[in-house]
């Protein structure tokens, strides 16, 4: 360890960690084990303060920088940057009065929703309780109550947040418009968030859980499913995904080393009514398992029952206009268990309030597409390029119904530049650019689904566009 890193190391309240070091290792490691960050510095994070200290020191020396919680986010390796871990900033406080939470950096779903459910609230969490609230909510969140409230990202209220020049702030509409809009759906691009204010809703039970078919069925039950999203009102967020199930002791054994169609339910209303909305599934054909129920919200993992040990994946998505009977087919094709490379789909049913502006606007994309489809494998290193090569066989085919990506299911590794485009707007990735410019023209944080800095046009550049425009018009 340099005497610069042992220096800030003596100011920092967390440990500080440089490879071969005891305990690096610990500290670097993460859920996506595809591409491990192999940093240069690590700073273990126990408050903003950490942080703040952490970004003065990489700034300094021009050295990237990059944040990790949970570690389920994709990355590049850091490299010769610093990585701050902020897994020790595990505050949660609940406000019930205001209906609000504030969330520390490094804590994740599960806490909040324990700490919301004795007040009768629950955050807008996603299908899995491990995973970290504050990337997942700055990515945009489409959780299990999305189609009723919207993303998660339409729901913050507060970011504290530490920028590239060093400085700490708290930034909401009122004190930063640009900055907030950019925080909720720009993630760690516009700096490193140690805290978010979020709203809770009254929400302490649904009726939900899975419905398994065996993957014979599956172009019939995708196409009875994308029909039956036609009908369901926006209580109901739904999603379906084809898995190919390992021949573990850990399934149950009607599901053990079968290819399966696991449709997953969320519903917020009257239990005999979610009844009545699930009839039509459920008289598809015989099921491997049905666990649909009415249950607390606690207990909300158990619908999607996402894996918790970590795992090498890569993975993709597209934002879909819709999708029909040919396309399902296509699916089917290229990623099914007939085709060379037999990958986990799921199709998530948007709409509702996810196609609705929020309050207060903010730069989450595509909001006028009807469903998602993310497609996802386990890798090695030997593997990774093929499955890659597939995905994109997928995503191409799809290309006619596909409106861009959605930033938080890009899986794997820092995505290419025009992927992260595609997540946003026109309009919008290049406002983006323009604050990116204002608080990070170095690019001080870029080892993410980077946005570059894109400074303002000079007045000559701007007034040939207008004059481009205006030409284009005529």
């Amino acid at each position: 360890m340099g005497a610069a890193a042992r220096q800030l190391a003596g100011r920092v309240g967390g440990p500080l960690f440089t490879e071969g070091q005891d305990g690096y290792d610990e500290e670097r490691a993460r859920y996506q084990t595809h591409r491990p960050h192999r940093p240069a510095l690590v700073v273990g994070a126990t408050e903003p303060k950490d942080v703040q200290l952490a970004v003065e020191f990489a700034a300094a020396r021009d050295l990237p920088v990059g944040v990790q919680a949970t570690g389920h986010a994709p990355a590049l390796p850091a490299g010769t940057g610093v990585l701050v871990s902020t897994r020790r900033m595990t505050e949660v406080r609940v406000d019930p009065a205001a209906r609000t939470a504030f969330v520390g950096a490094g804590v994740r779903w599960k806490q909040v929703v324990e700490a919301a459910a004795p007040h009768g609230l629950a955050p807008l969490s996603g299908s899995a309780p491990d995973v970290g609230a504050v990337g997942y909510t700055l990515g945009g969140g489409i959780g299990l109550l999305a189609r009723k409230f919207g993303y998660a990202a339409d729901h913050v209220r507060r970011v504290e947040c530490v920028t590239a020049d060093g400085r700490p702030r708290a930034v909401t509409a009122d004190s930063d418009p640009d900055l907030f809009w950019a925080l909720r759906g720009g993630r760690d691009n516009f700096g490193l968030v140690t805290g978010l204010e979020v709203d809770l809703v009254p929400v302490n039970r649904l009726y939900g859980g899975g419905l398994f078919f065996d993957g014979a069925s599956a172009e019939d039950v995708l196409d009875a499913y994308l029909r039956w999203t036609e009908t369901v009102p926006e209580e109901m967020t739904s999603s379906l995904a084809l898995v190919p199930l390992p021949d573990a002791p850990t399934l149950p054994p009607p599901l053990r080393g079968r290819y399966v169609v696991h449709v997953r339910i969320s519903y917020l209303g009257d239990p005999a009514y979610g009844e009545r909305l699930v009839a039509p599934l459920r008289a598809l054909g015989p099921r491997l398992a049905d666990s649909v129920r009415e249950l607390p919200y606690t207990e909300s993992g158990s619908i999607h029952n996402d894996p918790v040990a970590p795992a090498a994946y890569v993975g993709t998505n597209a934002m879909l206009s819709g999708l029909d009977a040919g396309a399902v087919r296509t699916v089917l094709e290229l990623s099914g268990p007939d085709a060379p490379i037999t990958s986990i789909v799921e199709v998530r049913h948007l709409g509702g309030a996810l196609a609705r502006a929020p309050r207060v606007p903010n730069s989450v994309g595509h909001r006028s597409a009807r469903y998602l489809l993310a497609v996802l494998d386990r890798v090695t290193d030997d593997t990774a390029d093929a499955v890659r090569a597939a995905h994109t066989r997928l995503t191409d085919a799809l290309s006619p119904l596909t409106t861009g990506r959605n930033l938080n299911f890009l899986y794997g590794a820092a995505a290419s530049p025009d992927q992260v485009r595609r997540a946003y707007e026109p309009g919008d990735y290049a406002r983006l650019g323009r604050i990116k410019a204002a608080h990070d023209p170095g690019n001080l944080f870029r080892l993410n689904h980077n946005i570059p800095p894109n400074p303002s046009p000079g007045p000559r550049r701007r007034a040939a566009a207008d004059r481009s425009g205006q030409q284009k018009e005529r």
